[in-house]
C-alpha cells in the first residue's frame, strides 16, 4: 500500500470549500439494516417538507430508492458542516416520521463535485437505479425523485 495514503475502509468525511467555486455534494443516506420502506408517496412528501426547511444547504436532485436515499446538496449560507447539516434533517426527519422500526443508519456516504461533469455523471448513474433494480423501465417513470432547489453550476 503507498504510504501517502491512509489506510482507511471507509472514505474520509468532511466537504473541502475551494474559494471561487460552488460547494456541491453528493450523499448517500441508507436505511438501518438496508431496510426497505423509504420508497412511498408519504416518505417522498415528508423528506421534501424536512428539506425545504433544512436550508443552510440546498437539496438539488435527489432521488429515493426503497432503502437509500441519494441527494445533490448546494451550500446555501453559511460553512456549516455538511455532516451536522445531515444529521438535522435526519433527526428531523424522524421526530415527524414516528415509526420506530423506520430507522437510517447514522453515517452518510459524501463526497464533493468537483466538476459539472462529475455532477452530470454522478446523476445519470443515480438517475439509473430504479431500472438496474428492475423497479421501473424506464428512470423517468420513477416517482420518487426530483428537484427541491435548482442553482448554477457556475
Amino acid at each position: 500500500m503507498d504510504s501517502r495514503f491512509p489506510d482507511r475502509k471507509q472514505p474520509a468525511h468532511g466537504v473541502l470549500y475551494v474559494e471561487g467555486q460552488p460547494t456541491i455534494v453528493f450523499d448517500a443516506v441508507c436505511t438501518k439494516d438496508r431496510k426497505q420502506w423509504l420508497a412511498n408517496d408519504g416518505v417522498h412528501l415528508l423528506l421534501r417538507e424536512v428539506w425545504s426547511k433544512a436550508t443552510v444547504w440546498l437539496v438539488g436532485r435527489y432521488l429515493i430508492m426503497p432503502d437509500h436515499i441519494h441527494l445533490f446538496a448546494a451550500l446555501a449560507i453559511d460553512q456549516i458542516e455538511f455532516k451536522n447539516w445531515s444529521k438535522f434533517w435526519k433527526s428531523n426527519f424522524t421526530q415527524r416520521h414516528k415509526v420506530d422500526e423506520h430507522r437510517g443508519q447514522t453515517s452518510d456516504w459524501d463526497t464533493r463535485m468537483r466538476t459539472l461533469e462529475q455532477y452530470e455523471e454522478k446523476w445519470n448513474y443515480v438517475r439509473m437505479n430504479p431500472v438496474r433494480q428492475g423497479l421501473v423501465e424506464r428512470s423517468e417513470d420513477w416517482p420518487f425523485q426530483g428537484v427541491q432547489h435548482y442553482w448554477r453550476w457556475d
